[in-house]
């Protein structure tokens, strides 16, 4: 009988799946992919099979799928016609962040739950719509393993000298610090660049997660030793809806002089600033890109000319650089931005191809560049279900050393 694991990324809105099974040799082969979106709006669910076949796609009125944990129903329901009623045999969670505490994929359990909780407040988009599939499945399904994977986790071999704000102590051991995110893609992309290019996988690589959320690291070696992104998931570069990096000042002048309150704040840095801020238009890079109104060339050029600054930043961390890898929805999917940014970057040694950018690589930089440039698709999903697989194999383990004792 085939095991399956299943890996649940959840928002406010949607709940995002893929159902992997492990093969006779623990290799993970993804069955299928899907969401439910519009959850209490317009829910829908659809997937797709491995062939990018359709298995379902399917929409209910805003009250029957008016909450996460009614969406969570649709999804098991369905997934247990297409497995012959058996539930998977373990979930694997994304969790953005993990604290100062746990810096590698956790088994969930109520305590542990507890604590992930408390740092809501760092990541208030995201924190608490990981957590509630968690807490429904943890109180219908108390046995079933759960396993919490942190995008914070790849950064938390950081120096310390990294890590720290020039705050006092007693802030920085209270866990105020740099975390860093996105860090299942850049994990990811680190352990495919041995594959990809095996020639600059253990040196010096600044890889650019370009998405809706956008950040950027250094790897060395395949570790990361810089991360662009902070405390929260705001800082850094400007995303979708984001602003990036801020003066504090800009925050202390909104809340005296503007008399806006902490929400007030939070909802402002968080959805009606970066690419839309700028733009007015949109936070979705493909209709800026298609529009003539110069507010939203305003914004594609400020997105580059950020990244092209942190880039700067990243090298420094490093000591140089041997190669740069553009990821996730925007650096895979658009050659003119990355265009941009290979072209600021000249004066690295940046040679960009422009035939071989135009085609999506994966190399985009002319052969013999000083610095290779790389398209290499992220996928946390699997990176996930990896990491669950290999919680579920130590804990048989650890049991049965216990039956052997």
């Amino acid at each position: 009988m085939t095991e399956t694991i299943l890996v649940l990324n959840s928002g406010s809105s949607s709940i995002k799946f893929q159902l992997f099974a492990v093969a006779a040799d623990e290799r993970l082969e993804r069955r299928m992919k899907g969401q439910v979106e519009g959850i209490g709006t317009r829910p829908r669910l659809t997937a797709k099979g491995a062939k990018g076949e359709v298995l379902v796609d399917e929409t209910w009125p805003p009250a029957e799928v008016r909450s996460v944990p009614n969406a969570l129903d649709r999804v098991i329901t369905f997934l247990r016609e297409q497995i012959g009623g058996r539930l998977p045999v373990a979930i694997g969670h994304r969790v953005v962040h993990g604290g100062p505490e746990y810096n590698e994929p956790t088994i969930i359990s109520p305590p542990v739950l507890r604590k992930l909780e408390m740092f809501a407040p760092l990541a208030p988009l995201h924190q608490p719509n990981n957590l509630e599939p968690i807490h429904v499945i943890l109180d219908r399904q108390p046995k079933l393993l759960q396993v919490a994977c942190f995008d914070t986790a790849f950064h938390r071999g950081h120096p310390e000298i990294a890590d720290r704000y020039a705050i006092p102590e007693p802030l920085y051991a209270q866990g105020v610090r740099r975390y860093g995110f996105h860090g299942l893609s850049y994990e990811y992309v680190a352990a495919r660049l041995v594959e990809v290019a095996p020639a600059i996988a253990k040196g010096r690589v600044v890889v650019a997660h370009l998405g809706s959320g956008a950040s950027m690291c250094a790897i060395s070696a395949g570790q990361s030793v810089e991360s662009t992104m902070g405390f929260t998931a705001l800082d850094g570069l400007p995303m979708g809806t984001r602003a990036g990096q801020l003066d504090p000042g800009v925050v202390l002048y909104l809340m005296s002089e503007k008399a806006m309150g902490v929400r007030d704040v939070e909802r402002l840095l968080y959805n009606e600033c970066g690419l839309k801020g700028l733009s007015g238009i949109s936070n979705d890079v493909r209709k800026l890109l298609a529009s003539s109104d110069p507010r939203a060339k305003l914004a594609l050029e400020y997105f580059a000319y950020r990244i092209c600054l942190f880039t700067g930043m990243l090298v420094a961390a490093l000591g140089g650089i041997d190669g740069l890898v553009f990821t996730a929805g925007i650096g895979e999917n658009a050659p003119a931005v990355r265009d941009t940014v290979m072209r600021r970057l000249s004066w690295l040694g940046v040679e960009p191809d422009a035939v071989a950018n135009g085609k999506g690589g994966p190399l985009i930089s002319r052969k013999g560049s000083p610095v290779a440039c790389y398209v290499i698709p992220t996928d946390e999903e699997l990176m996930i279900a990896i990491h669950t697989l290999r919680a579920l194999r130590a804990q048989k383990a650890s049991r049965r050393k216990k039956m052997q004792a």
